[in-house]
This record gives C-alpha cells, sequence and structure tokens, in this order.
C-alpha cells in the first residue's frame, strides 16, 4: 500500500514538473524577445557609458609611460618620444584622426594639434624619431607643454571611465581641486530640468484636457460611448509623422493659424510659434492625450453614479460632492495617464525634433545628436542612462506614494 502511495506521489510530482515545462515553454519565445528587444540593449547601453577602450588601444606604450608621471610637470623625454613614435605609426596607418578626436573630447580643441603635430612627426624616420622625437613635439604645438594636456590623455586613455557621466552633470575632474562643475559649458542639467518641465506641462495639459473628455463618455450609453471613443483612438490610427506634419502646416508663420489671426484682425503681424516649447507641448498633448483618457475612462467607467446622487440628495451640494466622492474615486485612473503621458513624453525624440527647433529640444534630442553627428557614443550612452534613472526614480515615487494612496482608496 506504502509503495502504491509513493508511485502515485511520485507520477503527481512529473506531472506538476511536466505543466511546469509545458507553461515555461510557451513563456520563452516572449522571454527572449523581452531580453533581446528590451534587456540587452540597456545592458549594453550601461556598458557603454562607462567602457572606453579606444585610447588605450591607439597609444598602449604611451599610457604605460605616463603611469610613471608624478602629473605636476610635464612627463619626461622618454614618454614624449614613445608617444611621438607611436603617433607617427597611427599617422602611416591614417589611425591618427581617430586619436584626434578622442583626445579632442577630453580636452576641446586638441583634434587639430593631434592632427598637425602627427603630420610633422609622419615625416621622420626611426633613427630621427629616437633623437628627435621628443623635441619635435615640443615644437609642434605650446599645447604638448601643459601638463593639462597629458593628464587629459591619462584620463581618456582609461578603458573604464565616469568621466562621461561627469559630463553628462555638468561635473569636470580637475587633477588638483577634485571634482567641481565645468566653467565653460553648463548645458546638460539644463537640458534636464527643461525636459522635466515640459513633461510635466504636457501632462497636466493632457489632465485638463482629457478629465472632462472621458468624464463625458464615461456618462453615455455604451454605444455612443464606444462610437466616440473610436474618435479618440483615432490619432493611434494614424502615421506620427503626418500628425506631425499637420501641426507643422498649422503653426507655421505662413500656416492656417496665422492666416486665420491675420483674416479676422486679431493680429498685425504673424506669430512665431512653430520651431519653440510652446509647438512642441501643444504637437506633444495632442499626441499623447489618449493615454490619459483611456485609463480614466475604464476607471470612470467602473464609478457607480448612485454615490454621487445619494450625496446630492443628502444635500450636499454639486462641487463639494463631486470633490469629495466622486475625483477621489477617479485618482488611480488619472495617476496611471500622468504616469504614462510623464514618461513617455520625458523620452519622447521624433516630435520635438520636427516641431520644436532649438528652442524646444529636449534631451533625448542631445542623446541622437551625440549618437547621429558627433559619433559620441559613449557620452550618448551616459545621458541615457542617467535619463533611466530618472525614469525608473519617479516611478518608484508613483509606486512609493502615488500608487499606496491608490490602494487604501481602493
Amino acid at each position: 500500500m506504502s509503495s502504491l502511495t509513493s508511485t502515485e506521489a511520485n507520477q503527481a510530482a512529473s506531472g506538476r514538473r511536466k505543466k511546469r515545462l509545458t507553461a515555461f515553454m510557451f513563456v520563452l519565445p516572449l522571454l527572449i524577445f523581452i531580453m533581446l528587444s528590451f534587456v540587452a540593449p540597456i545592458a549594453s547601453m550601461l556598458w557603454r557609458s562607462v567602457s572606453h577602450p579606444t585610447v588605450a588601444t591607439l597609444i598602449p606604450l604611451t599610457l604605460s609611460e605616463l603611469q610613471r608621471w608624478d602629473g605636476k610637470a610635464i612627463p619626461d623625454e622618454q614618454t614624449l618620444t614613445v608617444f611621438a613614435k607611436e603617433l607617427h605609426d597611427l599617422a602611416k596607418e591614417r589611425q591618427s584622426g581617430k586619436l584626434a578626436e578622442e583626445i579632442n573630447r577630453a580636452t576641446a580643441g586638441m583634434s587639430s594639434v593631434v592632427k598637425s603635430t602627427a603630420r610633422k612627426v609622419s615625416r621622420l624616420n626611426n633613427e630621427q624619431l629616437a633623437q628627435q622625437g621628443a623635441d619635435t613635439l615640443l615644437k609642434a604645438h605650446r599645447k604638448w607643454s601643459n601638463p593639462d594636456t597629458w593628464y587629459a590623455i591619462q584620463r581618456a586613455g582609461k578603458p573604464y571611465t565616469y568621466d562621461y557621466y561627469l559630463t553628462a552633470l555638468d561635473l569636470e575632474l580637475d587633477p588638483e581641486q577634485g571634482i567641481q562643475v565645468r566653467e565653460d559649458t553648463q548645458i546638460y542639467l539644463q537640458l534636464y530640468t527643461k525636459t522635466l518641465n515640459m513633461a510635466l506641462i504636457i501632462t497636466v495639459f493632457c489632465a485638463l484636457l482629457g478629465y472632462p473628455l472621458a468624464y463625458y463618455l464615461a456618462g453615455l450609453p455604451e454605444n455612443r460611448a464606444n462610437l466616440l471613443l473610436v474618435l479618440v483612438l483615432l490619432p493611434f490610427w494614424t502615421s506620427l509623422l503626418v500628425r506631425t506634419t499637420a501641426w507643422i502646416a498649422l503653426l507655421q508663420t505662413n500656416g492656417v493659424i496665422n492666416s486665420f489671426l491675420l483674416g479676422v484682425g486679431i493680429v498685425d503681424q504673424p506669430i512665431e510659434m512653430l520651431y519653440t516649447s510652446f509647438a512642441t507641448v501643444v504637437a506633444m498633448t495632442h499626441i499623447l492625450l489618449p493615454f490619459m483618457i483611456l485609463p480614466l475612462y475604464s476607471v470612470m467607467r467602473g464609478i457607480d453614479p448612485s454615490y454621487l446622487r445619494a450625496a446630492l440628495s443628502l444635500g450636499a451640494r454639486p462641487i463639494p460632492a463631486f470633490a469629495r466622492i466622486y475625483f477621489p474615486m477617479t485618482m488611480p485612473g488619472l495617476s496611471a495617464g500622468a504616469l504614462l503621458v510623464f514618461i513617455i513624453s520625458v523620452g519622447y525624440y521624433i516630435t520635438p525634433a520636427l516641431v520644436g527647433g532649438t528652442d524646444g529640444q529636449m534631451i533625448s534630442n542631445i542623446i541622437a545628436f551625440h549618437m547621429q553627428r558627433s559619433n559620441n557614443w559613449e557620452l550618448a550612452a551616459a545621458l541615457g542612462s542617467l535619463l533611466l534613472a530618472l525614469i525608473l526614480l519617479l516611478y518608484w515615487l508613483y509606486d512609493r506614494f502615488v500608487g499606496a494612496s491608490n490602494i487604501k482608496l481602493g
């Protein structure tokens, strides 16, 4: 009897394992898709933001010599000669431009210095390099006599660095004073602040426009509500470029809006609306409005209207009854819509690039600039990593405070 019971237990355990394995096999394609399309790109971005082996690959011997350098004066003659030899070899291999680009990122204005110096040392043979390499280097440009230049080369030669995060935060590492605020350019923190402000404004506008519309839809019969909901979803079925181009036609100097205002005599000259922050806010509010309406509508549709009627029948005034009874019950939908709109707008790229111009650019446009034009993928990865950290922080704050309050209300 005990052996039979043990056999049945083994069969039951085997059946459960098969069911779990079957369930896992059904989930496996989705798991692989998430790993390849979401986890792997994020991991690559985080790795790229701290990994920078380019300079270490181009001038390894010079960097090895710089380890003996005290950092006070310029390196000794042996180090300068080694650098001249490596620069000579890079010039012959047509790689000096790559080194110039990398050093220029560490110290502005070094691109032309490295290229001109590479042309001069490339004329020397091996014997001349051993004897005159250091002197040729120092005579090529005065910046080679500046210890800060060699400090920048030493920092750029580290295969793993946090310098790009410092740049993304408008900071720099001084050899004597340590980490401090950059004095020459401070743009990235302003862009982050501007992006958050614009995302907040877009979220507020979407809430002000979406809440009354969702309330109206929730009070209609189901057939009429579904018909009007199709109109709300209509932007999803239209190409993003088409919608953005339509706003360009509306907001440009000779566009529909300015032509109308001039025609009725409201203004005497066209208003500059396109390629401004105003154009970015208006266009993105139109595009992201459904993300606010749908969560609100789903929550409002499930609220029993008898609660509000009961409060009114007990003598409450309409506005206080709405504010104390109905509005708190819609907070889950409002907070979910606000979170969706805010997070999407923080990382939006296409619409600000097309209608925002210089004034309406957001941090995502600068990330795209470094990836496509300046070819500074490390800085783009650092900016993207900080943006990801910012979004995760905002989501944590939402889950910590707003999410907890919604659970209590529920």
